[in-house]
């Protein structure tokens, strides 16, 4: 998959982008924004399993934000199953060196009608945690929609904290 964005290209991941996505990933204000799932100190280890559980997916659903050839962040969904088939969870991530230039909007506007179409999506929920406004503000760019304060839902940096459920309705699937 190669998606241009005007700013970046979403692409698939290589295993040659090892050293740029350590490189950005290895970022405490990143890590504080994403789940248990995402390490720091973000290390070659962490890189490698990634990339094997990417090329033992059946068809990629993450993939890397290039900016001048390098993997600079990642963008992505988890597929739903059984009753909830039609449904992903949508998240992304970017090297904090490019924050506040629009280049995740772009990448996020790209994303979302390729995901929604191939994987036969009806609905992408996007939760955020309460002091990333930023991640708000592109989500509601992009035709997401607040739906919900998650109170207390979230234990991360040593706090308990809200998350907002943000989710984007391809009303033409439903």
């Amino acid at each position: 998959m190669r998606l241009d964005c005007g700013p970046c290209i979403v692409r698939d991941w290589a295993r040659s982008d090892k050293a740029s996505l350590v490189r950005h990933a290895n970022n405490r204000n990143i890590w504080r924004n994403l789940t248990h799932r995402f390490a720091y100190p973000y290390k070659d280890e962490h890189a490698d399993a990634w990339f094997a559980m990417l090329e033992g997916m059946p068809e990629p659903t993450h993939w890397a934000i290039e900016l001048g050839g390098e993997a600079v962040g990642a963008i992505g969904c988890m597929l739903g199953e059984g009753v909830y088939k039609r449904t992903a969870q949508f998240g992304y991530w970017l090297g904090e060196a490019y924050w506040g230039r629009g280049i995740m909007t772009a990448a996020v506007k790209a994303v979302v009608p390729y995901a929604m179409e191939r994987f036969g999506l009806a609905r992408l929920e996007s939760p955020v945690f309460e002091w990333n406004p930023a991640s708000m503000r592109v989500l509601e760019k992009c035709g997401f929609a607040r739906e919900a304060v998650l109170r207390a839902s979230v234990s991360k940096d040593g706090e308990l904290i809200d998350s907002v459920l943000y989710a984007f309705i391809d009303k033409t699937r439903h």
